[in-house]
């Protein structure tokens, strides 16, 4: 169990998820919360590639974490008080949230609402519905797309 509060939200690099993650960092600095920025990944896979003397090991999982510190820093740059951290997680994005939360013991995961086509997918989204379905703790679904 954490110490102290905490919020997780899931990034992807969308400019949804990106507006969730700004919504959980305001939430995170009320509630003086600590707030952690995962990014999921699919089955990890890797490749090792040579430059010059140079060997580089892309991954998946180092893709991910990219994507979830790029939003962190610019999260930490808005929301200096608040601290944030950023990581990846193995699975689809819903459990990969789920996951996490349960493993830092967050009190709370933010998601979007992003829509998207089917019947299911017009209430929420389909990540903000697998979460709201699974999570062991609150769930705040947040307005990430525009009203027609």
């Amino acid at each position: 169990m954490a110490d102290s509060r905490t919020i997780v939200t899931g990034v992807d690099g969308s400019e949804t998820a990106t507006a969730a993650a700004e919504r959980a960092a305001v939430l995170a600095g009320a509630l003086g919360a600590r707030l952690h920025v995962v990014s999921a990944f699919g089955k990890f896979e890797s490749e090792t590639v040579r430059i010059g003397s140079d060997t580089l090991l892309l991954s998946t999982e180092r893709d991910a974490e990219e994507v979830a510190a790029k939003v962190t820093k610019a999260l930490q740059a808005a929301h200096p008080d608040v601290q944030i951290t950023s990581g990846a997680a193995e699975g689809k994005p819903g459990d990969a949230l789920v996951a996490t939360a349960e493993a830092l013991g967050a009190e709370l995961i933010v998601v979007g609402n992003k829509r998207v086509q089917g019947i299911a997918g017009r209430v929420l989204g389909s990540i903000a519905r697998d979460v709201a379905a699974r999570a062991s703790c609150d769930v705040y679904v947040a307005h990430t797309h525009e009203r027609r």
